[in-house]
């Protein structure tokens, strides 16, 4: 049976005006990422990074070109139905953690549960679970500052896992930890794609990362130089 793509770009170009100025960030790029892939995205500073990852995450739409998710076109989605597909189907895992101040590690990680109407009384026995599994269960009453970075993106982690989606796509997860909490942390998300069956994309300029993805996505200039 033919694998169908989770997320499929076909031709994609994203194309920024600065003043009078037309600044192509993404040229005519086309990728496939299919179910259980660990993929890589890689690419010096402003190689167009950033900008594939909005568009793999489905956080923007392409200035031409077509973006699906699951075979769905999201440029003929409304922002209310993309934001409840995006949220069942992708968690995210941001460098600077992106952990509300004044909520406690549980209630970070039941927070994306409500946007999809999950039951008070589920989020709060789903957060604690998902809290035990990235070993936190012991700081759930604990807000962001009480905790290391690595704790925050231990919690960022288990936040990504609320809605249980199918794609986790992470942004420089390891880029503000050191290399010893780093590697924990990248073992913790490698897990997800290999015992848990996730699809796994990072995106980031370590290829140290990098090598010990199945397939990796070189940026150049916006454009796809070579896979692995």
């Amino acid at each position: 049976m033919t694998r169908k793509p989770v997320i499929e770009l076909r031709d994609v170009w994203k194309v920024y005006q600065m003043g009078e100025v037309r600044v192509p960030a993404l040229r005519g790029l086309n990728l496939k990422i299919y179910p259980k892939d660990f993929v890589a995205i890689i690419g010096a500073s402003g190689s167009g990074k950033s900008t594939l990852m909005n568009m793999v995450g489905s956080l923007d739409v392409p200035t031409k070109g077509k973006v699906f998710l699951d075979g769905q076109d999201i440029s003929l989605m409304d922002e209310s139905t993309l934001a409840q597909v995006r949220g069942r189907k992708i968690g995210f895992v941001f460098q600077q953690f992106n952990l509300l101040p004044n909520l406690t590690a549980a209630e970070n990680v039941a927070l994306p549960m409500i946007f999809q109407g999950v039951p008070k009384e589920e989020r709060q026995t789903r957060s604690l679970e998902l809290l035990e599994r990235v070993g936190l269960l012991d700081r759930a009453t604990h807000r962001p500052n009480e905790m290391s970075g690595g704790q925050q993106q231990r919690v960022a982690i288990a936040r990504a896992l609320a809605n249980d989606p199918e794609i986790i796509l992470a942004d420089e997860p390891t880029g503000n930890l050191d290399s010893k909490t780093g590697e924990m942390v990248m073992k913790l998300l490698v897990n997800l794609d290999k015992k848990e069956g996730k699809t796994l994309i990072v995106i980031t300029h370590d290829k140290n990362i990098a090598k010990v993805a199945e397939k990796r996505v070189n940026l150049i200039d916006g454009q796809v130089s070579m896979r692995g």
